[in-house]
């Protein structure tokens, strides 16, 4: 059977389960507490960070970005990341933008400092942290609109990993209510259509102790 380690409000985690189920690969889910620093998750990956993936004949997968990219090579029947080396540019672009920029002033400053520090009791919260995730992932959804007024999906005509990753991204701030969806309506529409996926149906039943999502986070028509 294939496994996936993972923590249920990590965005890799996230982006690499539904890109599984885009893909139609069927996968069991296991918990990894990485600040446990189990062994047996040792001998699998050194680094003890998840996501890991560990395909039928035990080979192991260590990392959101490299997940990816196996699954686009050992499955390629349906891939997406674009037909053209053009398409799969601008999809990595707009990986490499929600992963990266957005992870670094929105992501990191808002689910590691409410969430991933309590799990890994590492501190308290930085106030000032907080304060700069709020105020950068206004124009960060101006982007995202502004790349739907101008194409059907973020990097194109057709769904891709790029949306993917920004899904994953913004469901874990989702997941905490720090998403202002209701000043930015045309971003709320790309992630409604988002949701209303049947790889997203998952995540929307994550549940993390000590942490209750808001009512809206499940529903697909918010």
């Amino acid at each position: 059977m294939r496994y996936l380690f993972h923590l249920p409000i990590d965005p890799q985690c996230r982006k690499i389960r539904i890109l599984l189920a885009e893909k139609k690969l069927e996968f069991d889910l296991e918990v990894e507490p990485v600040w446990e620093r189990r062994e047996g998750f040792l001998q699998l990956n050194p680094a003890c960070e998840v996501p890991v993936l560990t395909e039928t004949d035990g080979t192991a997968i260590s990392g959101g970005p490299v997940i990816a990219e196996y699954l686009e090579d050992a499955y390629d029947e349906t891939s997406f990341l674009g037909k053209t080396p053009t398409e799969r540019a601008e999809t990595r672009r707009m990986v490499l933008w929600f992963e990266g920029k957005f992870h670094r002033e929105v992501t990191a400053n808002l689910v590691e400092q409410k969430v991933t520090k309590r799990l890994y009791k590492s501190g308290q919260p930085d106030s000032g942290a907080i304060r700069a995730g709020h105020s950068n992932i206004h124009y960060h959804l101006e982007y995202i609109a502004w790349l739907c007024d101008r194409r059907r999906w973020l990097s194109g005509d057709s769904f891709s990993l790029a949306d993917i990753a920004a899904a994953a991204q913004l469901s874990c701030l989702d997941f905490i209510g720090d998403v202002p969806w209701e000043k930015h309506p045309d971003a709320k529409d790309w992630y409604a259509r988002v949701k209303s996926r049947p790889s997203m149906r998952p995540i929307l039943a994550d549940h993390v102790v000590g942490t209750k999502p808001p009512e809206h986070y499940a529903d697909p028509d918010f």
